[in-house]
């Protein structure tokens, strides 16, 4: 049996879903049979691309803003109501801002937090006991090859890609016992639509071509690809780790 014909009918929620890396989950998920709950930002550019049926999945929208205080009961309520259960979380959303320690605010280390941690951190908790009856569990967080390294001028968001990493290991061997796996995916260099300015500068997109030993940037249907793998039930004994989506950059020196 394929890993498509596997997510048959599977439940699946991804935030950050309108546009990027978020998008390009959920369309594989749905192109291989899941019904996915996609959110976003209220009026995210990208919502109405979703129909009620796409590729052999179903796709909802629901538009939550994740550090909303009623956020995760909303999402994860939705999800109940419209298909029954919860089968497998992504926690894609989330924000980049620059600045050294040096540089950030309590303000910009709160937005960061907020939205990389705290939501991620509160939307798992309102979606385990779903999880815990799915029988084929799954939680995929978005963290960052800034998981396992830090970058110039991104204290925050490195700080908060490492929790990120602490958090699903932490997920892993908790929930583990239920049959729940939780992994993160680890993208290097990849062109979305937020990230694409920063590559119109030669240098720094030259930089990241030659980092990554493949020899190109990333696209959002390479994690997607990972996701889908993560979300199959071939990785059923996969969990707790750390999945580089990086073409190799993360081991050249």
């Amino acid at each position: 049996m394929t890993s498509t014909q596997q997510l048959d009918g599977a439940r699946a929620v991804v935030t950050g879903a309108a546009g990027g890396i978020g998008a390009a989950i959920a369309r594989a998920f749905l192109d291989c049979g899941a019904k996915v709950l996609v959110a976003d930002l209220p009026g995210a550019a990208g919502f109405d691309s979703y129909t009620a049926d796409v590729g052999r999945g179903a796709a909802r929208p629901i538009e939550a803003d994740v550090t909303d205080d009623d956020a995760p009961d909303r999402i994860v309520e939705a999800a109940a109501d419209v298909f029954g259960g919860i089968d497998i979380l992504v926690n894609n959303a989330g924000v980049a801002l620059p600045g050294t320690i040096e540089e950030t605010t309590d303000a910009l280390w709160r937005r960061v937090m907020s939205v990389n941690v705290d939501a991620m951190f509160r939307l798992t908790r309102a979606a385990v006991p779903y999880l815990k009856r799915s029988g084929r569990g799954r939680i995929i967080n978005l963290g960052s090859i800034m998981s396992d390294m830090g970058g110039p001028g991104l204290f925050a968001y490195g700080a908060s890609k490492h929790a990120v990493a602490g958090m699903t290991k932490s997920l892993a061997v908790d929930l583990g016992r239920y049959g729940v796996t939780a992994n993160y995916l680890q993208p290097g260099a990849v062109v979305t639509a937020l990230s694409a300015p920063f590559f119109e500068d030669a240098d720094f997109r030259r930089y990241w071509e030659e980092k990554a030993p493949v020899g190109r940037l990333g696209a959002p249907e390479d994690c997607a690809a990972a996701a889908l793998f993560l979300a199959s039930a071939e990785a059923q004994f996969i969990s707790g780790v750390g999945f580089n989506v990086d073409g190799g950059a993360i081991v050249k020196f």
